[in-house]
């Protein structure tokens, strides 16, 4: 999928940030998130593929408490560097479906040499069951 790097509203470094979130991540996907999220906005084309993503079983991460959110993970390469799209649920989704927000042990916009507005190719690196 390819999309421009927009800015977030900072609900995402929450979110990874949690220690229950942290562990999970270590657990299922093989790393501690970076305390923040890298906001793709998905465009022309590749938007089907999205919507796709998003119906689809994956890896999820559950919270402790049933009151927090819940969120689906995609495992993901950019450019040698892996992460991970996160989907939390619909219900607390504070972008459009077309903005995916993607986690990974390190700050991606350093690692990548990116910023708002540069465009990106993201792998999705398997499609759950």
């Amino acid at each position: 999928m390819t999309g421009k790097i927009v800015s977030g509203l900072g609900k995402g470094a929450y979110f990874v940030g949690l220690d229950w979130v942290q562990e999970q991540c270590m657990e299922k996907l093989g790393f501690r998130p970076y305390p923040g999220t890298l906001n793709l906005r998905i465009e022309g084309d590749t938007l089907h593929l999205l919507e796709q993503l998003q119906n689809k079983k994956t890896e999820e991460l559950i919270p402790p408490d049933p009151e927090s959110c819940a969120a689906k993970v995609l495992p993901v390469t950019i450019n040698n560097e892996s992460g991970a799209i996160i989907i939390p649920d619909e219900a607390v989704r504070v972008h459009g479906n077309e903005v995916v927000e993607i986690m990974a042990p390190l700050r991606l916009k350093n690692a990548l040499n990116v910023e708002d507005g540069d465009s990106l190719t993201v792998v999705v690196s398997a499609v759950g069951r």
